[in-house]
């Protein structure tokens, strides 16, 4: 605040920060998603509030929930964001300069090795503007639409999408606590023939869909799926908890999405999850989304050496669906 009261003008890192927080309602994966450190973040939001004169979160060591205030404004602070990203790329583009604007799944952006992709590109390119948005089981879709030049997503992709393989590991199930199932330590996916699993949204592609439900199972049957329609992991793990059909995620779920009533088990016969770095052919030679490939190319070579997964020439048309 101004020595008269009036809000003083907020710096939009701050701004931005508020509105990931208010995503995730967590310090430590809203710091990573952010890749600060968690007191840097804590100091942003309290000078944020001190400027704005309203306190935007009530804290506890257990929660983070925003105040009446924080989601009063929460609009509007989304609208300023928008306008300063809007003028960035408008000055970038007159500068030469330019900026890049990164899809990513969820929370795939805290998993290595996408955080040291993103500081090689930085560190390469310290003049291009870098916005991070986020996705969810339609990433792939979003790319498609243009609305990001690049993605990071779980694969596979649908046909049309050129990509560069970064890391691959195993899955898991994710399934109410309250169910029997819960209580053993490994399971086969046999064992899960009786579980649904939560439906999708039209806008996820079909061959991501059928990968992540197994489906078909290695008997060869069919996959029963409940009418959810969802988009997104977090988005589903209500359901799950309250017993309502099942999801197989990256194994990683475990750490980046714990929640009450929500069981992770491991599945021997489960195939093992992808992540790649995904870009459309037409945007394939854009000087910043070249760059980025050959940061991701450079962290892959160094983790697992010259002979590293790499598909970034597949390319086959693309079919709705």
């Amino acid at each position: 605040m101004t020595r008269n009261g009036a809000p003083r003008d907020a710096p939009v890192r701050h701004l931005r920060a508020f509105l990931v927080l208010a995503e995730e309602l967590h310090f430590g994966r809203t710091a990573a998603r952010l890749f600060i450190t968690q007191p840097a973040l804590s100091q942003q939001i309290r000078t944020l509030e001190r400027d704005l004169g309203v306190r935007l979160l009530d804290r506890s060591t257990r929660r983070v929930e925003l105040t009446r205030s924080g989601r009063e404004l929460l609009p509007a602070v989304r609208e300023a964001v928008r306008a300063a990203d809007r003028l960035r790329e408008e000055a970038g583009a007159r500068s030469g300069a330019g900026s890049l604007v990164i899809g990513s799944f969820e929370n795939i952006a805290l998993m290595e090795p996408v955080p040291a992709v993103i500081d090689t590109f930085r560190a390469a390119l310290p003049e291009v503007g870098v916005r991070m948005r986020r996705a969810a089981f339609d990433t792939a879709t979003v790319l498609l639409e243009g609305e990001v030049d690049v993605a990071f997503l779980f694969l596979p992709v649908p046909d049309g999408i050129q990509y560069l393989t970064l890391a691959e590991g195993a899955r898991c199930a994710a399934i109410s606590a309250a169910d029997p199932l819960a209580r053993r330590e490994i399971i086969s996916l046999a064992d899960l023939r009786d579980r649904p699993h939560l439906g999708w949204s039209p806008r996820v592609p079909r061959v991501y869909r059928e990968h992540w439900s197994a489906d078909p199972r290695p008997d060869g049957g069919p996959v029963r799926y409940t009418d959810h329609g969802v988009v997104d992991y977090a988005g589903s793990l209500l359901a799950i908890a309250m017993g309502e059909g099942i999801q197989l995620p990256p194994a990683a779920a475990r750490r980046l999405y714990p929640r009450a009533g929500v069981s992770y088990l491991d599945v021997k016969d489960l195939t093992p999850w992808s992540m790649g770095l995904a870009w459309l052919p037409a945007k394939r030679d854009q000087p910043q989304v070249k760059a980025l490939r050959e940061a991701a190319r450079r962290v892959v070579a160094e983790r697992e050496g010259p002979g590293g997964p790499d598909t970034g020439g597949v390319v086959r048309p693309f079919r709705a669906g």
